[in-house]
């Protein structure tokens, strides 16, 4: 799935300018390569260990311990949530397109709880049977709970006493191996180990109001899932940025055309029209104009080269801060491509 650009938003800004907000792709730092435009997504991770607790059963658990326990859990939910919320980021970052299947849990021989590598007869079936250009598997993971729930006290200078409140915390360690696999070049293409901490606390005077607010552990979880599924989206697939641009309104008819078709979003169509307004015009202004508006279209058809050519064109002909502004974007936006390579 190739990446573009965004038009998101449309204004006029001023007599002789148009306005828009675009949404920039900002290359990932390990994007797969080209080749690689669909993924299954399967896990090797979930084993005998996990289970899948409702959530007033898990909590029950900590409160039996009076919210205080430190523990390993192995969450059948959260295994599948980050399955499940890593296939939608990937797809919505325009890069690739995914499937998970419905027998996503695959059972493997592993070494201190991390799952081998799969066997590459198993990555070509479910790449053939899913018609997909590799299989990203999460092969390991793993989640320490610790809570602490605490009865404190503390001066109040304002009322010459003290009073008493309630303290409830919740920490999640997790750690998790994806690993893609090529079954044409039989290749692991990625290995990426992750791992983070989240933290969650609520102060209350009263416990019963503390915990009313308190995340569950189950949605606390949850939320680790999505969080180690949005770290590997922001490693593997572009991530999206709102900038603004400009681009020149006319009269003249061709131009006046132009403008309406970019406005409808067929900039391919405008930027043909702009360019035979900028070959039959005599005028220095409008054809600097009409080039300047070719090279902002490139530049959202996702050619960064040819956008740079013609910004220049325009800039020679005829200088105006505007075009000055523009080229010292697409230079830092150059810049930042190859810096990612």
């Amino acid at each position: 799935m190739a990446i573009g650009i965004l038009v998101t938003l449309m204004a006029v800004s001023c007599v002789q300018t148009r306005s828009l907000t675009i949404d920039i792709p900002f290359p990932a730092s390990r994007e797969l390569p080209q080749q690689i435009q669909s993924l299954t997504l399967v896990s090797q991770a979930v084993n005998d260990q996990f289970d899948d607790l409702t959530a007033d059963s898990l909590q029950k658990i900590f409160y039996n311990k009076n919210f205080r326990l430190d523990t390993v859990l192995y969450d059948y939910h959260m295994a599948d949530t980050t399955l499940k919320a890593l296939g939608e980021l990937l797809f919505e970052s325009g890069r690739y397109d995914y499937v998970i299947p419905e027998n996503r849990f695959i059972s493997s021989s592993r070494i201190l709880g991390m799952a081998n590598e799969m066997p590459w007869e198993t990555v070509e079936d479910y790449c053939a049977t899913f018609q997909t250009d590799a299989l990203l598997s999460l092969d390991y993971l793993k989640t320490r709970v610790l809570t602490d729930y605490n009865n404190e006290t503390n001066f109040n200078p304002f009322q010459g006493g003290f009073y008493a409140y309630v303290v409830a915390s919740m920490k999640i360690y997790y750690e998790a191996l994806f690993r893609v696999y090529d079954p044409v070049e039989k290749k692991i293409l990625l290995r990426e180990f992750i791992s983070d901490t989240l933290y969650w606390e609520e102060v209350d005077l009263e416990t019963s109001e503390l915990f009313r607010r308190f995340t569950p552990v189950k949605n606390a979880l949850v939320e680790t899932g999505i969080v180690a599924a949005l770290e590997l989206s922001g490693r593997i697939a572009a991530q999206w940025r709102p900038e603004n641009r400009s681009y020149f309104i006319a009269q003249q008819k061709h131009f006046r055309e132009a403008n309406q078709l970019a406005y409808s979003g067929d900039w391919q169509s405008a930027v043909s029209l702009w360019k035979e307004t900028a070959e039959k015009t005599k005028s220095k202004t409008l054809k600097s104009k009409a080039l300047l508006n070719v090279a902002l279209g490139y530049e959202i058809l996702g050619d960064l080269d040819t956008a740079i050519y013609w910004a220049l064109e325009s800039y020679e002909i005829m200088f105006r801060p505007l075009t000055y502004e523009y080229l010292e974007i697409l230079k830092r936006r150059k810049s930042e491509i190859k810096n990612t390579q």
